[in-house]
């Protein structure tokens, strides 16, 4: 079920409200391009600033829109372990086909903590578990082995793996086995990350690309490398350009350019400086997007 393109989905905003008519308008556009599944309110989906009623609401709809078509993994992580088992609790009830739990982040808990929180939040719902590892963000790093560990639970699944490192797929394979569903959190190395025995990709450049960015995954995914390598040669403009500025701002803008949703983010994050628009631009162009 988790193999292929995962779009972060982004939360569409109109005049600093939520727009739900345009995240469904987005939810059927991904399955229309193609995209494997869809991972609403995570990073990308600006959960740190929307509140429990939004996020919650956010997980709903695009569930509903999604009508079983593909794969919902809603965003459940929090850095409080009794927040996180309400949120996934809320997204089992909701429909959701799985989880993504971030390590805990500012906290700086210990390998025996992390263990203590995916367990607690493992043991309070009945959902498969998307253990979510970016120490760039949560300045905690799950080990190859504490993962190991928490993939003995049955329904701890799989990894989305932002650590930028693409050992730690070869490692993990070692410490997790061969089923554990390895997806990549970063766009840039996503076809290196398949190469070392990855599935997929959670994927910010997807909400743009959503089709290049299924066929690529696609390509990997049949042993085709070398096609998979002209996506890449594609894209890559795009994964760059996007991350010059917060990627959540740099999606949205691009969308925008594609008449899909407004570039508006909520504070702290702001919109793009003209030059990296202009990068943007520029990328768009390459991929034959605009």
């Amino acid at each position: 079920m988790f193999k292929g393109s995962f779009p972060a989905l982004i939360t569409p905003f109109k005049d600093g409200a939520l727009d739900l008519d345009t995240l469904k308008k987005l939810v059927d556009w991904h399955v229309e391009q193609g995209s494997n599944g869809l991972v609403p309110v995570g990073t990308t989906g600006e959960s740190p600033t929307l509140s429990h009623e939004e996020h919650n609401l956010v997980v709903e709809e695009v569930v509903k829109a999604a009508a079983g078509r593909i794969p919902v993994i809603a965003g459940a992580g929090s850095n409080a372990t009794a927040e996180g088992i309400e949120l996934i609790r809320h997204a089992e009830a909701a429909g959701a086909d799985a989880a993504l739990v971030v390590t805990p982040y500012y906290n700086k808990p210990t390998q025996h903590g992390l263990v203590a929180h995916f367990t607690a939040v493992h043991d309070a719902c009945g959902l498969p578990i998307i253990i979510y590892n970016i120490p760039g963000r949560s300045v905690v790093d799950m080990t190859p082995e504490t993962m190991g560990e928490l993939a003995k639970l049955p329904r701890i699944v799989g990894v989305k793996d932002a650590t930028g490192d693409l050992a730690r797929v070869a490692k993990q394979r070692l410490t997790c086995g061969g089923e554990f569903v390895q997806l990549s959190g970063e766009d840039a190395t996503a076809v290196g990350f398949n190469a070392m025995g990855g599935v997929g990709c959670i994927s910010v450049t997807a909400n743009v690309a959503p089709k290049l960015c299924a066929e690529m995954q696609a390509a990997t995914l049949a042993g085709d490398y070398a096609k998979a390598l002209e996506y890449q040669d594609i894209l890559m403009p795009l994964h760059i350009a996007i991350f010059l500025e917060p990627g959540v701002s740099g999606a949205k803008y691009a969308m925008s350019k594609l008449g899909l949703c407004s570039p508006e983010v909520r504070l702290p994050l702001t919109g793009l400086s003209d030059a990296t628009k202009a990068k943007i631009d520029a990328a768009l162009k390459h991929a034959a997007l605009i």
